[in-house]
């Protein structure tokens, strides 16, 4: 007798095989990475929304909250001189601590991408004040260094120079702490370095038979090749900028007369030392917002000044 032809129904489970396998491995790779997403609800998910609602209260910590709708935001832009004031502060530390930062770290990337005997060794000693950057004890260390019996001032009176009054002075006292954040400049630095490496050297060949010098090669063959890593830390770099808050609490706790009060210190004050933690949050909304809207500016210029290998655009 002849065997039956063999219908569509055994195969089944070879095909639900495949589909349990990868159903399971689903849930162990689920498993694997719980502790992040239960770290992300726990940590950032549910305060970022609780200080959205918080931001239309007048939660305190000290007594019941009640819901006032917009009044926080309409207080902090018409009835808060203190907000525009460390709002334009801010910006003044950022305008000036990123690209400075950016270019030191780009300089001494430069300095760091060549082929010579210990060369891991200078690379790590670089390195290191962006492991110690940030740090309340590097902020302390900044202040001793220049106060007015500091070591910056003794090296300047070697020169000649009359002692400056480097945290006192409302002139000088903002530019003296953004310059922490650029002596923190390892993580650019590293970026830029890997980005150099990857630079073709027939590029510098061909620009060396056209006759270029260094200066022209690096305008027009480095910086091009290098704009998608430029975008990536200027746009890191600006968001730390704009969050800062160690280095004025420490250095000089917003002063002189609060010429480096940053938004970050602003809002630890209204948090913390006012208990105002409804007006705190609609502040950090605020800014927020104002990180938001400069990262989508740099990301919407960028295609006119990033260049890609593969001709594309940051998109």
């Amino acid at each position: 007798m002849r065997k039956q032809p063999a219908t569509g129904a055994p195969e089944a489970p070879t095909l639900q095989a495949p589909r349990k396998r990868r159903a399971k491995g689903e849930r162990i790779g689920l498993l694997y990475i719980s502790p992040w997403i239960i770290g992300f609800i726990v940590l950032t998910l549910v305060p970022f929304i609780a200080s959205l609602v918080y931001s239309f209260t007048d939660y305190s910590m000290v007594r019941e909250q009640r819901f006032i709708g917009l009044a926080n935001y309409i207080e902090m832009f018409t009835k808060d001189p203190v907000f525009y004031q460390s709002l334009r502060v801010t910006l003044l530390y950022v305008l000036f601590a990123v690209p400075a930062k950016l270019v030191v770290a780009l300089l001494v990337a430069m300095l760091l991408n060549r082929q010579m005997r210990g060369m891991g060794i200078y690379r790590t000693i670089y390195y290191l004040p962006s492991i110690l950057g940030g740090s309340v004890a590097v902020s302390v260390l900044w202040r001793f260094l220049f106060m007015r019996e500091g070591l910056v001032n003794e090296l300047l009176s070697y020169l000649s120079i009359p002692p400056l009054n480097w945290l006192g002075d409302p002139e000088l006292a903002l530019f003296t702490i953004a310059l922490l954040p650029v002596w923190e400049f390892g993580s650019s630095m590293v970026l830029f370095l890997a980005g150099l490496k990857q630079v073709p050297k027939e590029l510098y060949e061909a620009s060396t038979v056209d006759g270029a010098g260094k200066v022209r090669a690096f305008f027009s063959i480095t910086l091009p090749m290098l704009t998608p890593i430029v975008l990536f830390n200027l746009i890191m770099q600006m968001i730390n900028a704009f969050q800062q808050f160690t280095s004025a609490f420490v250095i000089t706790d917003g002063g002189p007369m609060k010429a480096t009060y940053l938004y970050g210190l602003m809002l630890y004050d209204n948090a913390f030392q006012f208990f105002r933690m409804g007006y705190a949050s609609a502040q950090s909304w605020v800014l927020f917002i104002i990180i938001l809207v400069f990262t989508f500016v740099l990301f919407k210029t960028s295609n006119r000044w990033t260049h890609y290998e593969d001709g594309g655009d940051s998109r």
